[in-house]
C-alpha cells in the first residue's frame, strides 16, 4: 500500500474512544486497526451511542428533528440555570469552554478533541490530529502511508496563547516513522504526571493501555497491567487528592463489550477491579467517596452513582438509554452528561438534591441545545477555589475493595 492509496485513518473516528490494536506491519495495522474500530464501537455498544438517526443500539432516536447549530456557534438556553466555574467540550474539532450563559471557542482546525482541565484551571490538555506521511518497510523497500498522528496539546483556558506540543505521536525508529495512538490525557492533582491511554513508545508490539508521562522529566511509565488483548484501557480519572486513578479495563463477554471499571494505588503501583462488567467513563465526587459512571446495556446507556470504595451501585441518574460521559461538579452538588437526542448531541446538567449518599435528582436541565458536540468527548468542569464550600474535616476514604467485593480498610 503507498501513499497514493492508503486510506486516511482519523484518530478521533466518532465514538471509539480507545480503540487499540497490535500493529505487526504497516498492511497489517491499517487493516486491523479497521477492525479494531468496529470491535471498540460495538464494544460500547450501549456504552456510547452512535450519532445517525439512533441512540444507541440501533434503536430510533426519540424527539424532533431539528436543525444543528453552526460549527462555530454553542446554543446556550435563554434561561439556563448559572452553574458555578466552567466547562470545557468538544464541538466539530475545536475546544470550547462555557462560562455561565458564555460560550467561547479556543482552538479552530476541525482537529481536536478530549479535552481536560489543569488542576488549576489556568490551562486545557486536548488531543491535536495532524496529516503526515509515514514510513515503513514493505516486501524490503520502505514505503510511504498517510497517518493521521495525535499529540497532545495544552493551551490557555482564556485563549490568550497559541497551543504550544506537550507530547508529540509521532515515532521514529531508525528510518522508519509511525503515529501513536494517545487518548484522553488527564494530569494529576499535583499538576506532575499526565495519564492517559496510548500504545507508546512502541505501537508495533504494545496495545493501548494506561500511561503516565512526568511533566518534569519527560518519562514515561507504562505499568504492567492485565488487559484483554487487543482491547486496552480508557477512560483514565483522577481522585481530587492524586491517590488513586480509575481507568476501564476493556473486555468482552460473547459478542457483547464488558468494560469493568479498575482502580490504580498511585503508592502501591497496583490496580484491582471497582466493578464487574458493564461500567465506564468514571468521575469521582469531590470528596472521593463516590464515582458517576456510564453504565451499558443492551437498552442503551445511562448514568450511575456507585460507592467509591466497593462499586456497589447506589442510585441510577437516568433512565433513557442515550446518556453518557459524566463529569461531577467541584462543588459536588451536580452531575453534567453528554445526551443524545435524534441525532443531536448536547450537555444537560443533574442537579442533585439531598445527602449523600440518598440523593435525588433534583432536576435535569439542558446546558446547551441542538449544538452538536463530539460525542466522544468528554466534558470537564472547572470551579475556582473562592466558589467551592469549606472543606469537611473527613477525609478522603482510602477503602479498597477486597475479593469479595466488600470494602478493605487500608
Amino acid at each position: 500500500m503507498t501513499r497514493s492509496s492508503a486510506p486516511r485513518l482519523r484518530a478521533r473516528a466518532p465514538f471509539s474512544l480507545g480503540p487499540a490494536g497490535r500493529w505487526l506491519a504497516p498492511v497489517v495495522s491499517i487493516v486491523g486497526l479497521l477492525i479494531v474500530g468496529l470491535i471498540t464501537l460495538n464494544l460500547l455498544q450501549g456504552g456510547v451511542p452512535f450519532v445517525g438517526g439512533s441512540n444507541g443500539n440501533g434503536r430510533p432516536g426519540t424527539g424532533p428533528d431539528q436543525t444543528l447549530a453552526p460549527s462555530n456557534v454553542i446554543v446556550v438556553p435563554p434561561d439556563v440555570v448559572t452553574v458555578p466555574g466552567s466547562i470545557v467540550y468538544a464541538k466539530a474539532g475545536n475546544i470550547w469552554v462555557q462560562t455561565g450563559k458564555q460560550a467561547k471557542q479556543l482552538t479552530t482546525g476541525g482537529n481536536d478533541t478530549m479535552p481536560s482541565w489543569s488542576p488549576d484551571g489556568t490551562a486545557i490538555y486536548f488531543i491535536r490530529t495532524v496529516d503526515g506521511i509515514g514510513l515503513w518497510p514493505s516486501s524490503g523497500v520502505n514505503r510511504e502511508y498517510q497517518l493521521t498522528t495525535p499529540s497532545v496539546m495544552r493551551v490557555d483556558a482564556d485563549g490568550s496563547s497559541a497551543p504550544v506540543v506537550v507530547l508529540p505521536g509521532k515515532i521514529t525508529q531508525g528510518n522508519r516513522i509511525w503515529q501513536a495512538w494517545i487518548r484522553e490525557p488527564v494530569l494529576s492533582p499535583d499538576g506532575h504526571t499526565l495519564a492517559m491511554v496510548s500504545d507508546r513508545p512502541n505501537p508495533s508490539q504494545n496495545d493501548v493501555m494506561l500511561e503516565f508521562y512526568d511533566l518534569t522529566t519527560k518519562k514515561t511509565e507504562v505499568p504492567n497491567l492485565p488487559e484483554t488483548s487487543p482491547l486496552g484501557h480508557q477512560d483514565p480519572a483522577w481522585r481530587a487528592d492524586g491517590k488513586f486513578l480509575l481507568y476501564v479495563r476493556n473486555g468482552r463477554e460473547a459478542s457483547r463489550g464488558a468494560p469493568v471499571i479498575d482502580r490504580w494505588d498511585v503508592a502501591k503501583g497496583t490496580a484491582s477491579p471497582l466493578t464487574g462488567p458493564g461500567y465506564l467513563e468514571p468521575t469521582y465526587s469531590p470528596d472521593g467517596r463516590y464515582v458517576a459512571a456510564t453504565k451499558t446495556s443492551t437498552f442503551g446507556n445511562d448514568l450511575v452513582i456507585l460507592d467509591a470504595s466497593n462499586g456497589r451501585e447506589l442510585m441510577r441518574l437516568t433512565n433513557d438509554g442515550g446518556s453518557w460521559a459524566p463529569v461531577w461538579s467541584p462543588v459536588g452538588d451536580a452531575i453534567a452528561f453528554l445526551h443524545i437526542e435524534g441525532q443531536i448531541v448536547d450537555l444537560k446538567l443533574a442537579m442533585l438534591d439531598g445527602a449523600a449518599p440518598n440523593w435525588t435528582v433534583k432536576s435535569i436541565t439542558d446546558l446547551t441545545q441542538v449544538s452538536g458536540l463530539d460525542g466522544s468527548s468528554r466534558p470537564g468542569w472547572f470551579v475556582p477555589k473562592d466558589q467551592l464550600p469549606a472543606p469537611t474535616a473527613t477525609p478522603l476514604s482510602s477503602a479498597a475493595p477486597d475479593a469479595s467485593g466488600s470494602a478493605a480498610p487500608q
